[in-house]
């Protein structure tokens, strides 16, 4: 199990470098512009997976929540985004690399956003919930993408596979 989340530890960079650089061609308004996903924008759900990103990191190592909510806008500013982007992108990757077969199967736990409640489960799943979640929403981005240009990059796994080998 390791060796596949460290994959897609990797794979969720990787995206991600195509994802942002494809945003960055957006106009500013386009960027901003509210065109009905969940979190609203292309920035907005930016914001988002990096929200979730910081707060599973932050349980998986066993510390609290960060102390914002799931739509908090954590850099307003997309240059400033897509560098913090890249240094959590690393963490993320530190982190599969640092974990080992036995953390993976053992059980964790970890409070919920609100705080009302502590959940206990196996760690594999909640690492697989962690990269699908990314997942979920590049598709949306991908395809406001789409909507906004006409045309996005190509995210699959697939295509990391054969890339990196």
């Amino acid at each position: 199990m390791k060796a596949h989340f460290q994959r897609l530890g990797r794979y969720n960079a990787w995206a991600n470098t195509r994802l942002y650089a494809a945003a960055e061609a957006l106009s500013d308004a386009d960027y901003r512009a509210d065109c009905g996903a969940f979190f609203g924008s292309v920035h907005g759900t930016l914001n988002h997976i990096m929200v979730a990103d910081l707060i599973w990191a932050a349980r998986i190592r066993g510390a609290p929540n960060p102390p914002f909510g799931l739509d908090h806008i954590l850099h307003e500013d997309h240059a400033e985004l897509t560098a913090a982007r890249r240094v959590l992108d690393a963490d993320l990757i530190a982190l599969t690399d640092e974990l080992d077969e036995t953390r993976i199967a053992a059980n964790f736990t970890y409070c919920t956003v609100t705080g009302d409640r502590r959940v206990t489960e196996p760690l594999a799943p909640a690492l697989a919930h962690l990269f699908n979640h990314q997942t979920h929403h590049r598709g949306q981005i991908h395809a406001l993408l789409t909507r906004l240009t006409g045309s996005a990059p190509a995210l699959d796994l697939i295509f990391f596979q054969r890339e990196t080998g």
